[in-house]
């Protein structure tokens, strides 16, 4: 069995934007129970660290054994850095989670599509 880590990727994006976006409305009670997955900054950083695990691996994997382009990951590189400003700057988090998920979303999406096109199209630079 193997593993589509693009798939596993926009899954984890979306995981995060359902988490960050609609938990909150769901959950607002959780702190009278003494549990705070609101705001807790383990768990931010623990999904942010995921998602580039992740996003890093498929799209290393995309790169160099498929397409030879880092067009997705410098859209990926673009989404994240707009995922890690939303931990700094609490009063836009709305504001800078769209936009990063958005561009994390197409990032997986491209280089899905991109490795699907190419199917093992080596350039000359490929040793494999």
């Amino acid at each position: 069995m193997r593993i589509n880590w693009d798939a596993l990727g926009i899954g984890a994006s979306l995981a995060c934007a359902i988490h960050c976006a609609m938990l909150p409305l769901f959950m607002s009670s959780l702190p009278l129970f003494g549990i705070n997955i609101i705001e807790n900054l383990a768990f931010e950083v623990g999904m942010i660290a995921l998602a580039f695990l992740i996003g890093s691996y498929s799209f290393y994997h995309g790169y160099k054994k498929h397409h030879h382009s880092l067009v997705p990951f410098l859209i990926f590189i673009a989404g994240f850095i707009l995922l890690v400003l939303k931990q700094i700057f609490h009063h836009y988090q709305l504001w800078l989670l769209i936009p990063a998920v958005l561009l994390i979303v197409t990032a997986h999406l491209r280089n899905y599509s991109s490795c699907r096109v190419h199917n093992h199209a080596h350039a000359d630079d490929c040793n494999h």
